[in-house]
């Protein structure tokens, strides 16, 4: 190991990092070149010291294991999703735009189970983002003509950018909720049962309050083409002519569909959970209850906020009409406004248009991330438990 080596790591000596300077030390004298030895490395970095641990455990730990690990499970499960999920809503894009072509200047929105996003057609054939193949018959005469006409990778349109912003807001929604609950529990005694309900919705809220001024950003930037020197200048305009709040628009209908959907989903998935391992008699949920949980809670979150996301839905595009045409995002409607005129137009039955395709999507998306998150926890906390390095370190004490 080099002096710079050894410095950069002695920099940051708190908490669990100064226990993995002190193991690298004392590994200086066994035999180099073990891969083995490099893995557990690796994995006792992002575990926290056990010693540390036990005197805060309520604190720094959530269910065996710690923040960083979390958010290492949390976002795996946001890639996979993501890779799953996204040729769906791409081959339900293309054959809407097929049934339906968006003139010029107009938006849809494109969804990849993850985040949603604003398209903006800059012609009359709906080709802003994809070459034409030729007419659909159905979805998989359109899986195959895509594949065969543009290649594989056009099933993941638009996946790079989304990873961007959807991993770390799924990591910091994760991860705080892990966080949440388990200090709600320890706090609430006889209503512990709720805690799910209050740390989803107040996770919600701070993951989406972040995210949103980077949402912005990025719908300016696809929308009107602009460098990130007039995105600059667009955005400090905005912010002097209409306030900082300007940056957090249309965060108020995302709040509206998302913080219900979470409260829900997270009550409804602790509890699914604990009865179906009740149920099948085994002493921790198995990758099949998580994934049925997730699936059965996501469909029913679904449903009852489906009026909010058409909502929003409609709000998305309004607002990504309107910056596309330079316009300002004072002229677009209220939500409540928005929801009115849905009612009006199309009754009440309105409000739940497009259910069924987006239970399709949400359903399946719920099901892969929560599998994937809770087995990657379990994999970490069996790791945890069995602590690879702690006879070595414990032989050079």
């Amino acid at each position: 190991m080099t002096e710079n080596t050894h410095y950069l790591l002695c920099t940051n000596t708190e908490g669990g990092h100064r226990s993995f300077v002190n193991t690298i030390d004392r590994f200086r004298t066994l035999p180099a070149g073990s891969w083995k030895l490099l893995r557990s490395l690796w994995f006792h970095f992002i575990s926290t010291n056990e010693d540390e641990m036990s005197g805060q455990s309520s604190r720094a730990v959530s269910d065996g294991i710690t923040p960083l690990q979390q958010m290492v499970a949390s976002g795996s499960g946001a890639i996979l999703t993501s890779l799953f999920v996204t040729p769906l809503d791409v081959v339900k894009i293309r054959l809407q735009a097929q049934k339906s072509p968006f003139p010029k200047g107009k938006c849809f929105v494109y969804c990849n189970g993850l985040m949603d996003h604003i398209c903006v057609c800059e012609n009359g054939n709906s080709k802003a983002w994809y070459k034409a193949s030729g007419e659909f018959t159905g979805t998989l005469d359109a899986f195959i003509k895509i594949v065969r006409h543009e290649g594989i990778r056009s099933l993941w349109s638009g996946l790079p950018p989304t990873l961007v912003m959807a991993v770390p807001a799924t990591v910091i929604y994760f991860t705080c909720y892990d966080q949440l609950c388990t200090a709600l529990r320890l706090r609430m005694g006889e209503y512990a049962q709720e805690a799910p309900l209050l740390a989803g919705a107040t996770a919600r809220v701070g993951s989406a309050t972040v995210i949103s001024p980077l949402e912005l950003i990025r719908t300016k930037l696809q929308s009107q083409k602009q460098s990130y020197r007039e995105l600059t200048a667009c955005i400090r305009s905005a912010v002097e002519t209409e306030g900082w709040l300007s940056l957090w628009r249309g965060l108020g209908p995302t709040l509206l569909r998302d913080v219900p959907f979470s409260a829900m989903y997270w009550y409804n998935y602790e509890r699914g959970k604990s009865f179906l391992a009740e149920w099948y008699k085994t002493g921790e949920p198995t990758l099949t209850i998580t994934f049925m949980a997730g699936a059965a809670s996501g469909s029913v979150a679904s449903i009852v906020t489906s009026p909010f996301d058409v909502v929003k839905t409609r709000r998305q595009v309004e607002l990504g009409e309107l910056q596309a045409k330079n316009l300002s995002c004072k002229t677009s409607a209220s939500t409540f406004c928005v929801m009115c005129r849905i009612v009006a137009e199309d009754g009440y039955r309105g409000l739940f248009v497009g259910l069924i395709p987006r239970l399709i999507k949400v359903a399946p998306a719920c099901a892969i991330m929560i599998s994937t998150y809770e087995f990657g926890k379990a994999f970490f906390r069996k790791h945890n438990q069995e602590r690879p390095l702690r006879p070595l370190y414990s032989s050079n004490t």
